[in-house]
């Protein structure tokens, strides 16, 4: 046998065996592999998509506030601008230093829906980011009074608005204390100060 048919033989062989073990169940292919399979499981076309508004939240959560935002358009573009899209959408603004965008955006939420104290909490945080020391005092007052006093990020942002307004030399520097963004559940994102 020449060194030319053995090269054939053995490709043959190969491709052979490796179309068996594809065959085989939990072979190369992913859709059949267990769960011990070191392969990640196949994607489901025919799968239901994660919520876009879901992955926006997690995206904030996780600190990736420009990836979030992409999140959030997507889930305009499928569901329509809704008070929780431009809640999202705005506090991702104010996370990236946007505060004049971001104030818009959370100003159109509200006009959508004044009944979300998170988006009201949102909106005076850009007001005293901005220097609007007596709106934000006001919006804040008007978030705390909606969420009925539950909210402790809420009731501190109100704190150190007033605390502000009262003393307009103020800087935060006296207290070690942020900003708190709201989310609707649980949780919260803090603003916090750049040195």
């Amino acid at each position: 046998m020449t060194t030319h048919n053995r090269r054939a033989l053995s490709t043959a062989l190969t491709i052979l065996t490796l179309s068996l073990a594809a065959c085989s169940q939990g072979g190369l292919g992913v859709s059949g592999a267990s769960k011990d399979s070191p392969f990640a499981p196949a994607v489901d076309p025919r799968g239901a998509a994660v919520d876009p508004v879901l992955v926006g939240h997690r995206l904030m959560d996780a600190g990736e506030y420009e990836l979030a935002m992409r999140a959030y358009t997507r889930a305009a573009v499928d569901q329509g601008l809704t008070p929780e899209i431009l809640a999202g959408i705005g506090t991702a603004n104010l996370q990236l230093g946007r505060l004049g965008q971001a104030e818009e955006v959370l100003r159109d939420a509200l006009k959508a829906d004044e009944s979300l104290p998170e988006t009201w909490n949102n909106l005076g945080v850009v007001l005293m980011e901005r220097g609007k020391t007596a709106e934000a005092a006001q919006i804040l007052k008007k978030a705390y009074a909606l969420d009925n006093g539950e909210s402790d990020a809420i009731r501190d942002n109100l704190r150190l608005a007033l605390a502000k307004l009262e003393n307009p030399a103020y800087d935060g520097a006296q207290q070690k204390e942020d900003f708190k963004l709201v989310r609707r559940g649980s949780n919260d994102y803090v603003l916090r100060r750049t040195p």
